[in-house]
């Protein structure tokens, strides 16, 4: 099993919603940005549909929804970048001019390491999620390649390595042992999302609340599970791809 990029100056994750990064390689995004790495989180999607209350004001959601990830992000690394395309949620298209935006993006920021669902991931039923693990891949070809979006007023820009995380086939372990309170407190971030997605009831993170100490036994499960494949205490899983 493969593990431990050296740490990048600088790496992008692209996520479908708020949330969907911290889930993914929050605690690796934290080592990296602990030891000098500039970090960027980028959301493609408004987050407008992330509720189960049917009578939710979705304006009012993305606001919250946008309040939210950046304060996650600073939990993450203090400095962090936060870029927030808002797409419609749950309507993300793998589109040109969706294409067109991760690419000039890339070309901007310039990741020597970037971060991104697994679009190859088997069963996976939402399709923002997919159509994101697709931006970044499609992304990455039209930031490196000149002739793509010639109107773009930067230069082209090649990464080394991409990380995808919900790995259908893990072929790489980040080591996170030391990060996974990190990770936890960005996800905390996300109050909008505590009963839909974390199974949590109080609208306040006490982390002696039973509800939110199980969902970091959970994170801390996972956690462990992943590091475990390559003999670490924590760790954060991902299929790596170098030949970008």
């Amino acid at each position: 099993m493969d593990s431990n990029l050296e740490v990048p100056r600088r790496a992008l994750a692209v996520g479908a919603h708020p949330d969907d990064i911290e889930f993914g390689c929050g605690a690796t995004l934290a080592k990296w940005a602990a030891a000098g790495c500039a970090i960027s989180l980028l959301v493609c999607t408004d987050g407008s549909k992330g509720t189960w209350d049917p009578e939710s004001d979705a304006a009012g959601l993305v606001v919250t929804r946008q309040r939210e990830q950046r304060a996650a992000a600073r939990a993450l690394d203090s400095a962090a970048q936060v870029v927030l395309l808002s797409w419609p949620d749950g309507e993300l298209e793998a589109g040109l001019r969706q294409r067109w935006e991760i690419a000039a993006w890339i070309r901007r920021i310039k990741p020597d390491v970037m971060l991104g669902h697994d679009p190859w991931k088997r069963y996976r039923i939402h399709p923002d999620h997919r159509n994101a693990g697709w931006l970044v891949t499609d992304g990455i070809v039209a930031a490196r390649d000149p002739l793509f979006f010639p109107e773009l007023d930067a230069p082209p820009h090649r990464p080394s390595s991409l990380l995808l995380f919900e790995a259908d086939e893990v072929n790489h372990v980040e080591d996170a042992t030391g990060f996974g309170t990190a990770k936890a407190a960005a996800l905390l971030e996300h109050r909008s999302q505590f009963r839909s997605t974390m199974g949590i009831s109080t609208p306040v993170p006490d982390p002696e609340h039973p509800e939110v100490a199980d969902f970091r036994r959970r994170l801390d499960d996972e956690l462990s599970e992943h590091g475990a494949l390559a003999g670490f205490a924590d760790g954060e899983a991902f299929h790596r791809i170098d030949d970008l």
